[in-house]
């Protein structure tokens, strides 16, 4: 049966390229069009009908219905913003021109100009009055009733998934809406732009695995940026007060429903402020890309709905665990102690892992999951964050908090560190780390170094995941339904 279905496919494909052959052969050659002017898109004139009714317009798109009635047809064009019928009678078009029109194909992109009307059923529609093929398809699109609906071709082939699902349209159509109202929010802001090098020789900034690779002209090994931390807080140095890079980040790490190797990152940096004055810009941002993008500052994700309008809730790391899992880590003085807490718990622990670690991994374990309703998680332990500013009354603990929806982190944020002194000791314990064989530890940026004893302000800064905002503003399950060409393993015949 399988053969028997390619052999049917490989003869609808030669017919295809059959009718390309003949209308080359006969001067028709449509992939020689090279321009066409459109003057409307489908859904401006549903829109504008009243306006539009009677007049010409020009539309173009792909034709993804055709219905042959003798002298006269039906087709629907689909474009940007959605699809149109239109009507091609040969008395408008003229008879050779008709005669071509019929043997189109569904999924070949046409040009149609003609009046503006409305059908006897009441659909608004275009009456040919000319019929222009500007590129053949070639290849047979999903059958339109099922669609595409294998969900590792939509991924592979997100052309076609754009063309046979609307609904995967307007989620990019959203995302790009995303990124300009964070762009609009923070010009508005007194923010300003920039773009830091994606290629580095310390990939730093996070704790995350770095993708390798090597630069032949200098014969140098270079590293793809994991964060955009340490560039930026250059710039703040420099005097740039504020400062944000929206970009692709590179960890090579797993693949699951919320991590991609490669995704988009935005990051700002504040001079003259601290943690607080980002949660406040972060709930401000929110507020704004989530009404801008959705039009309501309440969130429906899943079963789950998220209410930006009201104060995000602020906890510290320590309560929260307390609150979740019992365990107050305010009364827990050593590590000894610590490990006895998390033996009790049931949880894993590694040798190299310190009180904060431990700290963590209860967050982790107890917590996460319930911070549903937009939260900050504040004062994390200092051993998870080396890049941090400290608690000046408890220097365990630092300036810090994570930002949670749905029981993810959305966004990270600190009061930066800003003594070079202290900076050095950190990195010398991230170093420690690596040569424990922890490959995500830091290594020591002696350049930022140099940098921060040049003399860096007090700064606020954070990260944002921007794939994660726009699944949550999209309702998407997986990162790959918001990411335009997600990775995939490569299959045999593209190596």
């Amino acid at each position: 049966m399988a053969q028997e279905n390619n052999n049917d496919i490989n003869q609808l494909l030669q017919v295809r390229r059959d009718k390309l052959a003949a209308l080359q052969e006969a001067g028709k050659n449509p992939f020689e069009t090279t321009k066409f002017d459109v003057t409307h898109h489908s859904q401006d004139i549903k829109d504008n009908f009243d306006e539009l009714e009677g007049k010409s317009v020009t539309v173009a798109g792909r034709m993804m219905f055709k219905r042959v009635m003798g002298k006269a047809s039906f087709c629907n064009v689909q474009d940007l913003k959605g699809s149109i019928q239109c009507y091609v009678a040969r008395d408008s078009v003229g008879e050779e021109p008709y005669a071509d029109f019929k043997k189109y194909d569904v999924g070949d992109i046409l040009g149609i100009s003609g009046e503006v009307f409305k059908t006897k059923t009441g659909e608004i529609s275009v009456h040919a009055s000319s019929v222009t093929l500007l590129s053949k398809s070639l290849q047979i699109l999903p059958e339109k009733f099922h669609g595409l609906t294998d969900t590792d071709m939509r991924y592979r082939q997100r052309y076609v998934d754009l063309i046979m699902n609307s609904e995967v349209k307007d989620t990019f159509v959203k995302r790009s809406k995303v990124l300009s109202s964070i762009r609009r929010y923070l010009d508005g802001q007194g923010f300003m732009e920039v773009e830091t090098p994606m290629l580095v020789s310390n990939a730093g900034g996070a704790a995350a695995r770095p993708f390798e690779t090597h630069f032949n002209a200098l014969d140098e090994d270079l590293k793809l940026r994991i964060s955009l931390e340490l560039y930026l807080k250059r710039l703040i140095v420099g005097g740039m007060e504020r400062v944000y890079e929206i970009g692709r980040v590179f960890r090579n790490e797993g693949l699951d429903t919320r991590h991609n190797p490669e995704f988009t990152l935005m990051e700002l940096y504040q001079a003259y402020t601290d943690y607080h004055g980002m949660m406040d810009l972060t709930e401000n941002l929110y507020r704004y890309v989530a009404k801008e993008v959705t039009g309501s500052e309440v969130l429906t994700y899943g079963e789950h709905q998220m209410d930006l309008s009201k104060p995000f809730e602020r906890i510290t790391m320590v309560d929260a665990v307390k609150k979740y899992s019992g365990v107050d880590f305010n009364e827990i003085h050593t590590l000894e102690e610590a490990r006895a807490a998390a033996k009790e718990k049931h949880i894993e622990f590694e040798e190299r892992h310190k009180k904060g670690d431990i700290l963590n991994l209860f967050f982790e374990e107890f917590v996460e999951e319930h911070l549903i309703q937009p939260t900050f998680v504040m004062d994390h332990p200092i051993e998870i964050s080396p890049l941090t500013k400290k608690k000046p009354d408890n220097p365990e603990y630092v300036e810090r908090f994570e930002f949670f929806m749905n029981g993810w982190e959305m966004a990270n944020a600190y009061s930066e560190l800003n003594d070079p002194i202290d900076q050095r000791e950190r990195f010398a314990a991230q170093e420690e780390l690596l040569a424990a064989g922890d490959a995500e530890a830091n290594h020591t940026d002696e350049d930022f170094l140099n940098a921060l004893s040049i003399g860096m302000p007090p700064t606020g800064g954070i990260g944002f995941g921007i794939d994660r905002m726009v699944m949550m503003m999209t309702n998407s399950p997986a990162i790959r339904d918001v990411l335009l060409f997600p990775t995939m393993k490569s299959l045999p015949n593209d190596k």
